[in-house]
Order: C-alpha cells, then sequence, then structure tokens
C-alpha cells in the first residue's frame, strides 16, 4: 500500500494565490461573455492553473489537490464578501426608512 503524498504549502500560497483567482475571474468576468453559472468553474481552473504550473510544479497530485482548494476558497470567500455587503446594505437602508 502507497503513503499519501505529503503535500507543503505555505501562507503566501494562499496570500496571493486566493485573491489573484478572485481578480482574475473579476477581469474575465468583465471581458469575456460567460454565463453567470460558469465562473465557479473557471475560478476552479485557474485555481487548478496556479497551482499545478506555479506553487507544486514538482507534484501534479499536489498540485491537483491544492488547485481545487484555492478555487473553492476563491469562490467561497467572493460569495461571502458579497453575502455580507448586501446584507450590509440592505440593513443600512431600513435604518434610513
Amino acid at each position: 500500500m502507497t503513503e499519501f503524498p505529503v503535500i507543503h504549502t505555505n501562507f503566501w500560497d494562499v496570500v496571493l494565490a486566493v485573491p489573484a483567482i478572485i481578480i482574475l475571474t473579476q477581469l474575465i468576468k468583465i471581458f469575456l461573455p460567460i454565463p453567470r453559472p460558469y465562473i465557479p468553474t473557471v475560478a476552479s481552473i485557474l485555481g487548478l492553473m496556479i497551482s499545478i504550473f506555479f506553487s507544486h510544479r514538482h507534484n501534479l497530485w499536489a498540485g491537483l489537490f491544492m488547485g481545487f482548494f484555492y478555487g473553492s476558497a476563491a469562490i467561497g470567500s467572493y460569495a461571502s464578501l458579497k453575502t455580507s455587503i448586501l446584507a450590509y446594505r440592505e440593513s443600512f437602508s431600513a435604518k434610513k426608512e
């Protein structure tokens, strides 16, 4: 039986990769006519590309594994931020009335 690979990641991979994926996804939304349901797929593909080609270029399995985490973290961060901003605006407009 083979052991699971040891995946080394550091803080800077996540601090740089996740915001880069969010920014690139937003730029792609602006410049290319991609339907909204496919945007999370675009973020996952960007996460895989960053992880495989930059962060973990010497280990394909680690790149695939961490790429899905980068993409999912970007999707979740964007969704959370958008929900928080919309809730804040809604509560702020309710206080004015």
